[in-house]
């Protein structure tokens, strides 16, 4: 099994940072993308930043350049840097992966979410 550990989430002002991370863990063969999602309340989960198959990175042009995103291969981490946060970056941030287990077709995965409140 595969599971997605993220941590990092609060609440923070107007121009404030945060840093999130999702940690992979499991019977993990290869990772072939990961990145973070949002959902605001009543609003549809949107792609936030994300690497590639290949290694780009996407980013959603609400948050260029104010979020980062980063990853440490050997610990099948992702991290999310997000400063000059808005109150409309309020939701809750998802990890997402699409990992090849030994012995196991490619497959995406979820994490659990964690909030990130931006509010005075």
């Amino acid at each position: 099994q595969v599971h997605l550990v993220e941590s990092g989430g609060g609440l923070v002002q107007p121009g404030g940072s945060l840093r999130l991370s999702c940690a992979a863990s499991g019977s993990i063969f290869s990772i072939i993308t990961m990145g973070w999602y949002r959902q605001a309340p009543g609003k549809e989960r949107e792609l936030v930043a994300a690497f590639t198959f290949g290694g780009t990175i996407n980013y959603a042009d609400s948050v260029k350049g104010r979020f980062t995103i980063s990853r440490d291969n050997a610990k099948n981490t992702v991290y999310l840097q997000m400063n000059s946060l808005k109150p409309e970056d309020t939701a809750v941030y998802y990890c997402n992966a699409n990992i090849r287990r030994h012995y196991f077709p490619l497959r995406e995965y979820w994490g659990q979410g964690t909030q990130v409140t931006v509010s005075e």
